[in-house]
């Protein structure tokens, strides 16, 4: 700790401190959380559920980890530093954010959702203290109660702040997935429209009444599972009809009340993915491919080797591959792109080069070498049978004017006769010939010959 300089604490959470510090070498400002938690082995510190999780992280909108740091058994993680928060960006705003405002800032979290839901975790404590902004980038932070979606439940009943806690999470169920990430994003949606919580309750039963008053009580077709959870507690839900969104949030678009609304469903199974509300027509202006989705269709028409090259390794990257050797081959128009193919697109001027070899290394691979057969009885090839090698030595222009007449087939249905050793048939107007391709010596022992 003694390269940074503590300048100011600006938070103060459950678990730790957060300070805004130096580095008096680079002079780099930077977000120190100093935990308050005592940690007495360096296994503890990276067996933390926060640190691995933002170990394996690196995208736009998720606040970078740089350094772990353990120093008399406290432990210090060193974050790049952000202006500020969402939640104090709304308090101060004397205004409503546009429609455009509030599309930038759900894009960018739905983005950095996909990629952690992605790369197996979800959050399970989205709000807007935890949404970090500078200028117009903004990213997802605060990771202490990260869980691996592949871990298993119980989970913990309490996550998330009580506004933005999915009903599934409310009525105790210990089965919960990454879902309740889409809630939280359908509440702080609406907010960023109104500057006001969508559901403010003062308690859990409360919070429960607040969710009922604006999308209507649940019912056995719109979620059966959550009638059950609350027969388990002994809870009765209000019967009260959904509002009308549109009301509840005015200047806003209908494409945006109608993901607000799948958002907050019921059920969680109703609610879509991270990477599927980037998909929803409220970000068609965005032109956004989510990463599950980034497989690339090439054009039919071939294109040229300068073109083959310039393929964005951007789009690709994600995915995982399908070609062999990661290298295109001569159906390089009708194939879908792949991540695995980076390494074969990154080199723009080798690609029709690399065509060509691969196209001489998959005669050699995958066309079967044919062993010499002996010519069948009344084949063309046996009327040559009694002759012997020597015959062969003869001259040229004797077996060019030899030609031999098929009876039992046309010219279309005509069959290619196995190969003799040092002899090339080919079909010609109708015929078959027989040409001697060169001089075998006596007594040579006679080899075999793949066409072509």
């Amino acid at each position: 700790m003694e390269r940074y300089k503590l300048i100011k604490e600006v938070g103060d959470g459950t678990f730790g401190s957060v300070w805004r510090a130096i580095n008096k070498q680079s002079g780099e400002v930077v977000a120190i959380k100093k935990m308050k938690k005592k940690y007495y082995s360096w296994e503890e510190c990276v067996n933390l559920s926060e640190v691995k999780s933002l170990r394996k992280m690196n995208h736009s909108n998720v606040v970078k980890l740089k350094e772990v740091i353990r120093e008399c058994d406290i432990l210090y993680l060193v974050f790049e530093y952000m202006e500020c928060n969402l939640y104090q960006l709304m308090k101060k705003r004397e205004k409503l954010f546009s429609e455009d405002e509030v599309r930038n800032w759900c894009f960018q979290v739905f983005q950095g959702l996909a990629y952690m839901h992605q790369r197996g975790y979800f959050h399970r404590d989205l709000k807007p203290e935890n949404l970090l902004v500078t200028k117009n980038i903004i990213k997802v932070s605060d990771f202490g109660l990260v869980r691996e979606i592949s871990s298993q439940p119980p989970y913990t009943e309490y996550v998330s702040t009580r506004w933005y806690r999915a009903p599934e999470v409310l009525l105790q169920s210990f089965l919960y997935s990454s879902k309740v990430d889409m809630w939280a994003m359908g509440a702080i949606m609406a907010e960023l429209y109104t500057l006001r919580p969508l559901f403010p309750g003062t308690s859990e039963a409360d919070e429960i009444y607040k969710i009922c008053s604006v999308i209507g009580s649940p019912t056995t077709e719109s979620w059966a599972d959550g009638l059950k959870l609350a027969k388990d507690i002994n809870y009765q839900f209000p019967q009260l009809a959904a509002a009308d969104l549109s009301v509840l949030i005015p200047s806003r678009s209908d494409d945006a009340i109608n993901l607000i609304k799948s958002l907050c469903s019921w059920d969680p199974c109703k609610r879509p993915a991270a990477a599927e509300a980037l998909q929803h027509p409220f970000f068609k202006s965005c032109f956004y491919i989510p990463p599950s989705l980034r497989t690339r269709a090439v054009t039919r028409t071939p294109p040229s080797a300068g073109v083959r090259g310039s393929v964005d390794r951007q789009g690709v990257r994600k995915y995982s591959g399908a070609l062999p050797n990661s290298k295109l081959g001569n159906n390089f128009s009708s194939m879908k792109l792949h991540p695995s193919v980076a390494p074969g697109v990154q080199r723009k001027l080798d690609m029709a080069k690399e065509d060509g070899i691969k196209d001489k290394k998959s005669m050699k691979t995958t066309t079967p070498q044919s062993k010499y057969q002996p010519p069948v009885k009344g084949s063309p090839s046996s009327l040559s049978k009694g002759r012997t090698v020597r015959c062969v030595s003869e001259t040229t222009d004797k077996f060019a004017n030899m030609s031999i007449s098929t009876r039992r087939h046309s010219l279309s249905q005509t069959r290619q006769p196995p190969m003799k050793a040092g002899v090339n048939w080919s079909s010609e107007s109708g015929n078959i010939l027989l040409r001697s391709s060169q001089q075998i010596p006596t007594g040579r022992t006679l080899t075999k010959k793949v066409a072509g």
